[in-house]
């Protein structure tokens, strides 16, 4: 078809090339060619111009990484003679921009009220070591909770509904009722407005989000020998129309006194010296006894509240609409997969895997959070032994009172559930360890769990805490934990000193005992994104994870404002207790905050934490 075009083509060109007039004439001839012309001569080049002077270089910038950036802005040092104590619980109230510290150092118990409204960031200045020891900070009110209120202070909450502080009061006394305070704090100076009787051992204060409802964990710990040991539970205050009732409900755990062996099933932990006679008292530790509520949370509904029970390694969630109560075993961690550093005497960073070995998760802190309208919680796994003494003259009356051994600063020994695994025969699936100081024979352990035949063999060991967070459903079903990020990040960050306690720079002196101690714990939303801070009680440093989906968790940063010179005296922030995050909308930089209370320094910690 192509070929016919063109040839079609080409008949009509040569046809429309003649007329009907005469045929046209021959061309011409070609004429001669002219002469060539000459090529004209180049110009010169230009003189080049000189270099331009070089500009100054830049400012270094400043590490960041991909999220966020944090920076330390403000700080304060309570009872900077004595601070131990100083500082521990904080929170925030933001109509006035105010943040609230317990001080337990002194006499008797305080709170500490200091302005966050501004802060003077040129007071707080590196030393050589890249550490924070100034203050721009300080406490403008102190509220003589004594005035008011018998005992000692362990916990505070605020309520921005009522512009309520409620703060947990203990008894002097083992085994009597504590109380809970309330003050109005609208205007500048607080009110005292009333007590109301709680639990034993009132640990942790809450406020539901609407401000309705009042949670309290009862720890109920026993006293020295077990004589006396009060039940723990949980106290509910109810709110109506900011008028607080005189009276809390009381939900305790007595139902589950005949239940022990299938809450042990679950994974639930029961450790005392029933069956032995301690200073003329034959010990009989009910279910309800052994409880120990230490943290509560409550979902963003307002249905539920969530209760941790760390020594027993549990959760209680109560049905906020009908008060019912629910126990669900947080089981054990695998370590055989992951990565242990589990000696202080084995010469500084040394991971292994060891199979048998688990770890009960046994969480301080907790918190909660929704996804897909779903309710999630978060738990720091610090862990906690159980050890108790009582007076005694000397060694021969302490055992002749059935105590396990003297020591003249603590005591009588009446009951201790940690022991280190050299002390304990392992069954032959250990035998791929020495069982000493170079693997796992320094490792703090339970002696409650583990000799599954009871023949004096333990085939599995259990330690104290899991090292990590973990995020679980509402059924109590694991949904991500750390794993060993925690003890691998700071040890890279820290190298030898990795693993260090709270109160001195000797590297590696934890790694026997709960390694960092994961133990403070904050939620908060930056942008559209919701990010996980813990605390970690020995390093003194804290962790930042973006939990925004609870699948698809990442690890984000690691900030501390710690000295860590081998042998030299601690400086800053140490032993991160209780944190309190600040939304930006309620923040004086317009930026979102973290309040750190940290108890062994005695000191706040103000951290600016933006996106980039």
């Amino acid at each position: 078809m192509l070929k016919r075009s063109i040839i079609a083509l080409s008949l009509l060109t040569i046809l429309s090339g003649c007329s009907l007039d005469g045929d046209d004439g021959k061309d011409g001839l070609q004429g001669e060619q002219g002469p060539a012309g000459q090529n004209g001569t180049n110009g010169t080049d230009g003189v080049n111009g000189t270099d331009g002077a070089n500009g100054t270089d830049g400012a270094n910038g400043t590490d960041a990484n991909a999220a966020l950036t944090i920076n330390l802005i403000g700080r304060a040092v309570l009872n900077a003679e004595s601070p131990e104590g100083a500082a521990e619980i904080v929170a925030y109230q933001a109509s006035k921009q105010r943040i609230f510290a317990i001080n337990s150092s002194g006499d008797s118990a305080v709170v500490n009220i200091m302005k966050a409204d501004s802060f003077d960031r040129a007071a707080l200045v590196k030393d050589n070591e890249g550490v924070i020891n100034g203050t721009n900070l300080s406490s403008e009110i102190t509220l003589a909770l004594n005035e008011h209120s018998v005992g000692d202070a362990n916990s505070i909450a605020i309520d921005a509904n009522n512009e309520l502080l409620a703060v947990a009061m203990a008894a002097s006394n083992t085994g009597d009722a504590g109380l809970i305070a309330f003050y109005d704090i609208s205007g500048d100076q607080p009110q005292f407005i009333k007590n109301v009787t709680v639990g034993a051992l009132p640990d942790m204060v809450t406020f539901s989000h609407d401000g309705n409802k009042v949670l309290v964990a009862n720890e109920g710990e026993p006293n020295g020998d077990y004589s006396i040991d009060p039940e723990g539970s949980i106290s509910i205050i109810n709110i109506n129309d900011g008028v607080i009732a005189d009276t809390a409900i009381s939900i305790t755990f007595s139902a589950y006194n005949d239940k022990q062996a299938e809450l042990e099933e679950l994974g639930i932990v029961f450790a005392n010296p029933t069956g032995r006679t301690i200073n003329g008292n034959l010990i009989n530790t009910t279910v309800a006894m052994d409880l120990e509520p230490e943290y509560i949370s409550v979902s963003k509904d307002n249905k539920f509240a969530y209760v941790s029970l760390q020594e027993n390694n549990a959760l209680a969630i109560v049905n906020l609409e009908d008060n019912s109560l629910e126990l669900k075993g947080l089981g054990f961690k695998d370590w055989s997969n992951l990565l242990f550093d589990a000696s202080d005497k084995d010469g500084g960073v040394n991971f292994k895997s060891y199979p048998g070995l688990y770890g009960m998760y046994q969480p301080d802190t907790i918190s909660s959070f929704t996804w897909k309208g779903a309710n999630f919680i978060v738990t720091a796994n610090e862990g906690d032994a159980r050890e108790y003494f009582f007076d005694t003259t000397d060694e021969a009356d302490c055992l002749a009172k059935g105590g396990l051994d003297y020591d003249e600063d603590d005591g009588c020994l009446s009951y201790i559930d940690e022991t280190r695994a050299k002390d304990l025969t392992l069954a032959s699936n250990f035998d791929y360890l020495n069982n000493d100081n170079s693997d796992i024979g320094r490792l703090k352990v339970t002696t409650v769990k583990g000799d599954e035949d009871n023949n004096g063999e333990y085939e599995s060991l259990y330690a104290y805490g899991a090292r990590s967070f973990t995020i679980w459903d509402s059924n109590g079903m694991v949904v991500f934990d750390s794993g060993d990020q925690i003890s691998r990040i700071t040890a890279s960050v820290h190298g030898a000193a990795f693993n260090n306690n709270e109160d001195e720079n000797d590297g590696d002196s934890r790694s026997d005992d709960k390694g960092a101690e994961p133990e403070a714990l904050a939620l908060g939303t930056i942008g559209e994104r919701t990010f996980a801070f813990i605390g970690l009680e020995r390093m003194g440093g804290i962790m930042v994870f973006d939990i925004t989906n609870p699948y698809n968790v990442t690890f984000q940063d690691y900030f501390f404002n710690r000295g860590l010179e081998a042998d030299a005296d601690i400086t800053g922030d140490l032993a991160p207790e209780g944190m309190a995050f600040i939304p930006a909308e309620q923040s004086a930089t317009n930026e979102a905050l973290l309040v750190v209370g940290n108890e062994i320094s005695g000191s706040i910690a103000v951290w600016e934490i933006s996106t980039n």
